[in-house]
């Protein structure tokens, strides 16, 4: 079920077209300009379907982005620090998200609280380079990422609720 309410979002987001990362200077505000297009798009629907769940903002260049997302599990509501940079390479790589505050407290995580996306995303990700973004990034990256780990985390007594 989950898998599907994915596909969905990701079949309402806009694909793009621009192939230039953030050396490129002259490809890279177009592809940016796309990028925010998706990334609103892809907030829009969420708010639509009553299931807004990050907020994200980057630097005046569009390489270093940062924000805050979270999770409701069991009617609270668990809220963390994102933040991540375009790689130079990209759209060719994939950005890594951090959640600082979570460094450490799961397997699933690399040093620096990098989320570990290389199993099932990344290779999606290659495959769909360039059309896929920041709002793919999100949507089938990070969304599933917390999904699966913050209940985890807090049945295992490893995260509590700030108010607890």
């Amino acid at each position: 079920m989950a898998e599907e309410a994915a596909r969905r979002a990701v079949a309402e987001l806009p694909l793009l077209r621009t192939a230039a990362g953030p050396r490129d200077r002259e490809g890279w505000a177009p592809r940016l300009k796309e990028e925010y297009r998706a990334l609103i798009q892809y907030v829009e629907n969420n708010k639509r379907a009553d299931n807004d769940w990050f907020r994200l903002e980057s630097n005046a260049e569009g390489t270093r982005w940062f924000g805050k997302c979270w999770y409701v599990h069991e009617l609270l509501k668990y809220e963390f620090a994102i933040e991540f940079e375009i790689p130079v390479t990209y759209p060719g790589t994939a950005p890594e998200i951090a959640i600082p505050e979570l460094d450490g407290k799961t397997a699933k995580m690399y040093r620096g609280g990098k989320i570990c996306l290389s199993d099932h995303f990344k290779p999606l990700w290659a495959r769909n380079v360039p059309k896929f973004g920041l709002a793919h990034l999100m949507a089938l990256g990070l969304g599933p990422w917390l999904a699966v780990e913050i209940p985890d985390l807090v049945a295992k007594g490893i995260i509590q609720h700030k108010e607890k």
